[in-house]
């Protein structure tokens, strides 16, 4: 059964971030911080979306939806963003085992490290 308390402490405390600072970042109290990690009180969807903002993971991770690892781009750059849309989609169902890339695959790469290694 899945602990949302322990998991806001997990996060919380991975961040060295006491409870009364956790509560001035999201606006709520250090003792509505303390009800939250114990499983006394849920926090509503605008304090979850807070939350998971606070430590840049998502609602799904927050509440305990295991899903495949996800990767947050929310801190790069329009371009940088799309790059990286672009090599998801191309590279997610591919099976490269013995084949080459192919020019979209290599144009894709080459933005890639041109985008990055200059930023």
């Amino acid at each position: 059964m899945f602990d949302f308390g322990l998991r806001i402490r997990e996060l919380r405390e991975s961040k060295h971030m006491s409870q009364e600072i956790l509560g001035r970042k999201i606006g709520r109290s250090k003792p509505v911080i303390s009800n939250y990690e114990n499983n006394i009180k849920f926090p509503p969807l605008e304090v979850l979306i807070s939350i998971a903002n606070v430590f840049n993971v998502s609602l799904d991770y927050l509440v305990g939806i295991e899903k495949k690892d996800a990767l947050y781009i929310n801190n790069l750059n329009e371009t940088q963003s799309n790059i990286m849309k672009l090599l998801y989609e191309e590279f997610s169902d591919c099976n490269l085992k013995g084949k080459e890339l192919s020019n979209r695959q290599q144009k894709i790469l080459s933005m890639l490290l041109v985008e990055f290694l200059n930023s």
